[in-house]
């Protein structure tokens, strides 16, 4: 067959009476459908029969031309060889499919590659597309030493109503300018051989026009009328189907003026079945959402951890997850890890229309992870359009290992910090700390050793003496191996407001917010920072913010309503507070501040209530301490004076905060027990000393010498 027929074959073109003329609705089976055009003249050949979608399994098809996989509107993207090999899996469903016929389909016979390497890489692929499981298989069945077998339920094309096939072609009209732009591509290389064979067509014309010009003048004229009107209708199609999709490309690139772009990761799914790996799977989900926050933030915003945590195990759809996080893009992966290898998979989710723009996997050794790291950081930002600085490219580019050993025991230690409990920060330190001796130059578990020991002096769990002096040597170190680190800066900024540094935390936290304005516990600590200075409009502010990063973190949601607190506004404090126990009903913390906001705003009842459920959640002798304040503040003095004796017998057995001794007497209205507790939380350096200029409790004591006293020894005054 000539080149010119075997054209005309594939495109319909009309070989009769009219053979320059020919069908568009062939060239552009989904365009013309827009334009609404015929179905072709009686002399056009029958345009070639679209070939119904193969369903499969839960609402699944595959489209046979083009060929692509799509699951109801949502084209799932996969390349061409694991898309070939569905179609033939799905064509042999409940058989047997063997190697050597993927090969023979695939490849063509007699070729020397890999291809064991190959099909098993593109069945990969297939599984992890399908959210498939090679050991309990819902669609491909390995069958050892055979090949693979479909065993999802298969639905004959034949059975799909017209009305259906027409509701998937204006379907495709919206979802895949890559249909119309390989159909574009197809009719310009069509007309170029068309316009070979018209030259054909023409000469030998000529050659026949002397015995017959009268006749053929009246059809040639014909024709070129036919001709004519056609290609006028042509280039208009193509004209206004090129301004439509330049448009549509130009809608969906962000550009540098455009909104900052906002992505969310979702927790990485544990596949090694075994709930001991949960905090591998959780804290390389921290570690992604840290890595790839760290890209250009004018551009991109990456919602923070604590908020993305709550949809794990969620069966919310892309869209749904994307409009309570106002995200745009989703990154949702799976993690498997066994001996010292890691498998990776991940896929990038346009929350909005569901379309998947990015699948990728990664199997590799278990030091290798940061290595893995970077290239998931490289291809999300070209997916999504960021642009990188040269300093971020060298970063992205050079080759990071880490210590498998301290890689895992650095994980460990972020899984039990982010529990805020007692247990679970005494635990994170001792991961932390095998972290660092595995490798000593791991500033990110400097980092997190400094938080711990803050944290547990905080809450009252262990001596500031003791924790306070660690976390100010780990902060510092951090500092020293990465100097750039705004977890480190923020890291050392707390530790110093806990020793009343004041200057010197306000300059580490402000270089924080400087390195990553984004980094939400930076914003947190500035807050608590500009409460206890008094500066509680700025405080709020900085609350606010930190809450706008990290809209679903049950601490910085809880301190926003410290913020209220110390500024004496118990009722918005009361209202805050109530969100954040609502988030969780087991967070002791958000208890906590719930109590000393009834109790300041004189529901006593309420308050007790809700600091006898915060001491028992917590296990903190500091959090005991103000049920007791709450009980003195009630008039039941009897039961106070029990609590504050229990506690004083406890202190030597286990660390007790002296302050909060100070604040039940206080409430007691006994001053010189109030002094003598301040005084010896003065000299134990407790932390809770930081609020005493803004601590409502001592409301009655400010005009006391000796308070003033204690504030100008503190540096408040």
């Amino acid at each position: 067959m000539s080149i010119a027929k075997r054209v005309s074959a594939r495109y319909g073109l009309c070989r009769t009476k009219h053979k320059h003329s020919f069908v568009l609705r062939s060239v552009f089976p989904t365009w013309c459908k827009i334009f609404l055009l015929p179905t072709g003249c009686g002399m056009a050949p029958k345009p070639v029969e679209v070939e119904q979608p193969i369903q499969f399994g839960e609402g699944y098809e595959v489209d046979l031309r083009p060929r692509r996989l799509r699951r109801g509107s949502h084209v799932l993207k996969l390349e061409r060889i694991p898309l070939e090999i569905l179609v033939l899996l799905v064509e042999h469903s409940d058989e047997i499919v063997t190697r050597e016929q993927i090969v023979s389909r695939i490849w063509g016979q007699g070729v020397f590659l890999d291809t064991d390497n190959s099909i098993r890489g593109a069945i990969r692929k297939l599984r992890q597309v399908l959210k498939d499981d090679a050991e309990t298989p819902r669609f491909i069945q390995t069958v050892t030493g055979q090949g693979y077998r479909f065993i999802a339920s298969v639905t004959n094309p034949k059975e799909a109503s017209v009305a259906e096939t027409s509701e998937r072609e204006a379907s495709a009209v919206t979802n895949s300018d890559r249909n119309f732009m390989s159909e574009l591509d197809g009719w310009l290389q069509a007309r170029r051989l068309r316009l070979v064979e018209q030259d054909q067509d023409h000469m030998a014309e000529k050659a026949a026009h002397a015995e017959t010009a009268h006749g053929q003048g009246n059809r040639s004229t014909h024709r070129q009328l036919l001709v004519g009107a056609a290609a006028s209708l042509i280039v208009g199609c193509v004209v206004a189907l090129l301004v439509v999709w330049a448009w549509r490309r130009a809608s969906n690139l962000p550009t540098a003026s455009a909104r900052q772009i906002v992505l969310a990761v979702l927790p990485f799914e544990n596949l090694s079945r075994d709930p001991d790996q949960e905090f591998f799977s959780d804290g390389l989900t921290e570690e992604m959402i840290a890595q790839v926050g760290k890209l250009n933030r004018n551009q991109l915003r990456v919602i923070a951890r604590s908020s993305v945590a709550r949809y794990k195990g969620s069966k919310l759809t892309a869209k749904e997850i994307g409009r309570e996080l106002s995200a745009d893009y989703l990154l949702q992966g799976s993690v498997r890890r066994w001996s010292d290898r890691v498998r990776i998979t991940v896929q990038l989710i346009q929350a909005q229309n569901q379309t998947d723009l990015w699948t990728e996997s990664y199997d590799r050794e278990l030091k290798d992870v940061l290595v893995v790291q970077d290239s998931l950081v490289r291809s999300i930002a070209g997916q999504i359009h960021i642009a990188l600085t040269e300093e971020q490219k060298r970063r992205l580019a050079s080759s990071r290992q880490t210590q498998t050993e301290a890689y895992v025991a650095y994980l460990k230690g972020r899984y039990y910090w982010n529990k805020r409990t007692g247990d679970g920060m005494q635990k994170a330190e001792q991961y932390f700390q095998q972290a660092i001796h595995s490798d000593p130059t791991y500033a990110a578990a400097y980092s997190g050793l400094a938080d711990c020991n803050s944290g547990l002096a905080w809450h009252g769990f262990k001596a500031p003496a003791d924790a306070l002096p660690k976390a100010y040597a780990a902060a510092r170190k951090a500092i020293e191996i990465n100097p750039q680190s705004a977890e480190a800066h923020a890291s050392l900024g707390l530790v110093l407001s806990h020793r009343w540094d004041w200057a010197e935390a306000e300059a580490e936290f402000r270089r924080a917010l400087e390195l990553d304005p984004q980094y939400a516990n930076a914003h947190h600590w500035y807050g608590d920072y500009l409460s206890i200075k008094g500066h509680h409009d700025e405080a709020l502010s900085e609350a606010r913010r930190a809450l706008e990063v990290d809209p679903l973190n049950l601490m910085i949601s809880t301190w926003v309503g410290l913020r209220y607190y110390l500024a004496h506004n118990y009722f918005a404090a009361i209202e805050q507070n109530r969100d954040s126990v609502e988030l969780d009903p087991n967070f002791a913390a958000a208890h906590l501040l719930l109590g000393e906001d009834y109790v300041q705003a004189g529901a006593y009842v309420e308050g007790v209530n809700e600091l006898k459920r915060a001491a028992i959640l917590s296990g903190s002798p500091l959090y005991t301490a103000q049920v007791a304040v709450a009980l003195a503040a009630a008039g039941r003095r009897h039961e106070a004076l029990r609590i504050v004796h229990e506690l004083e017998t406890t202190s030597s057995k286990r660390y007790v905060s002296p302050y909060g001794l100070a604040q039940i007497y206080a409430a007691l209205n006994r001053k010189d027990d109030t002094f003598k507790w301040l005084q010896a939380a003065y000299d134990d350096r407790s932390v809770w000393m930081g609020y005493l200029g803004v601590d409502p409790i001592f409301d009655r004591y400010r005009s006391d010498l000796r308070f003033q006293g204690l504030l100008r020894r503190i540096g408040l005054l």
